[in-house]
């Protein structure tokens, strides 16, 4: 009897084809952004994808101060940070952390659409943030990429 036999086949640190995307984070919705991010990052978007693997591509976002906020989410969004000491929690607005920090609001909102385990902290250091049209990653020849 003949029958049609298909292998699954597992990606592993070895067999892993890693690319590079830019894409331009200027006037995008900042869940919806992070969302696709965090696909590419983590490899979804392959037909390879093995879950326990960092199998994602390499991504460098630019203009991201430039990330939109929809509703009233600017003034009323707040970031939490706690000292781990009593009375040491403190909290910062989107609009006071985009002023400080602008990169901090889409790293974080790609960071929590990762696992949270030692694969989500490794797949995190492949994502690159800027937040002006300038980056440091010429050499490796990223291809642009649009939602």
């Amino acid at each position: 009897m003949d029958n049609i036999s298909y292998k699954t086949k597992s990606a592993n640190k070895a067999t892993v084809n890693k690319e590079w995307f830019v894409l331009d984070a200027e006037g995008q919705t900042l869940g919806r952004f992070a969302s696709k991010v965090a696909n590419i990052l983590r490899g979804k978007h392959k037909p390879s994808f093995t879950p326990n693997v960092d199998c994602g591509d390499n991504v460098i976002i630019i203009n991201a101060e430039k990330i939109r906020f929809t509703g009233n989410k600017l003034a009323d969004k707040e970031y939490v940070f706690y000292s781990g000491h009593p009375g040491g929690q403190r909290f910062v607005t989107a609009k006071d952390m985009m002023a400080k920090k602008p990169t901090y609001s889409v790293e974080h909102a790609i960071e929590g659409m990762l696992p949270n385990n030692k694969l989500g902290a490794e797949i995190f250091r492949n994502l690159y943030v800027y937040a002006g049209t300038e980056h440091p990653h010429a050499a490796q020849q990223p291809k642009p990429l649009k939602f």
